[in-house]
């Protein structure tokens, strides 16, 4: 009879280890738990530091221009009538001059002084360079337009052609000599690319099929070029004849394409053999 009140009580043991593995599981959702809050924790605090930051940064950006935009109006100036006119402390113009500075936006001089100087380094004045002007708005564009305009309309449309004309020459004029001595269309196409890179179009040379495709990946004149085509038709009658070869435009910039693209035949496909007489 002992023996069966042993073998009746003997399943309570593993009863007792499942609770035990229960708890320890529980306990191990909870401290994952845990860790998963703090990683999501973590996560939001480095989110709202990124916020401040680009808020910081475009507060600090706005200021810049401020300062830009002072010494556009008003330049030179010296640090104490930036401070004075934008409301900030000399030593917050002074790091904003300093990145303008290092970019090569601005330039100092030394101040005109009006009476004697007292003791300490003399006052300087900041003025916009070139390279900071150039960051100004401009509306080149909207001005090449208008000249054309007044050209055709004073000489005439052939005028437009004639200045195109000149505009593409001029591309090519620095590399006539090498364009002249290279032995095939593939050197010639690689020469005019260079040409074309060196005067702002950022252009480059595949080969495709059983030719080149020469891709102008910017265009300098590209709005004028909208309402007057004739740019891109005379600059192609030059690429053709420094080329010698026949090439065919297949994209513009102007069209509203992302790239001018031109294809360079360099070889033709040989016709298939005729069969045999048999």
């Amino acid at each position: 009879m002992k023996t069966s009140a042993l073998s009746e009580r003997a399943p309570e043991a593993p009863q007792r280890d499942s609770r035990v593995a229960g708890t320890a599981v529980a306990g191990t959702a909870v401290a994952g738990t845990a860790v998963a809050g703090t990683a999501v924790a973590g996560t939001a605090v480095a989110g709202t530091a990124a916020v401040e930051r680009s808020a910081v940064d475009r507060a600090e950006g706005r200021t810049r221009a401020a300062v830009v935009d002072l010494l556009l109006a008003d330049g030179p100036l010296t640090t104490a009538d930036l401070a004075h006119q934008l409301g900030i402390s000399p030593a917050a113009v002074r790091r904003h001059l300093d990145q303008l500075i290092a970019e090569g936006a601005v330039s100092s001089r030394q101040a005109p002084s009006l009476g004697q100087r007292g003791r300490g380094r003399p006052a300087r004045s900041y003025l916009l360079t070139d390279v900071g002007r150039s960051r100004l708005p401009h509306a080149y564009d909207e001005l090449a337009v208008q000249a054309l305009d007044f050209l055709a309309e004073s000489v005439g449309p052939h005028a437009i052609g004639a200045f195109a004309r000149r505009r593409a020459e001029a591309v090519v004029a620095p590399y006539r000599a090498e364009l002249a001595a290279a032995p095939d269309v593939a050197t010639r196409a690689g020469v005019l690319t260079r040409a074309l890179t060196g005067s702002g179009f950022s252009a480059s040379l595949h080969q495709v099929g059983v030719g080149l495709q020469l891709c102008q990946h910017h265009c300098p004149v590209g709005s004028v070029a909208t309402k007057y085509p004739q740019l891109c038709e005379e600059e192609m009658a030059v690429f053709t004849r420094e080329l010698g070869s026949y090439a065919q435009r297949l994209a513009t910039i102007a069209r509203g394409d992302a790239v001018c693209t031109t294809f360079i035949p360099i070889s033709t496909i040989p016709p298939s053999p005729e069969p045999a007489d048999t």
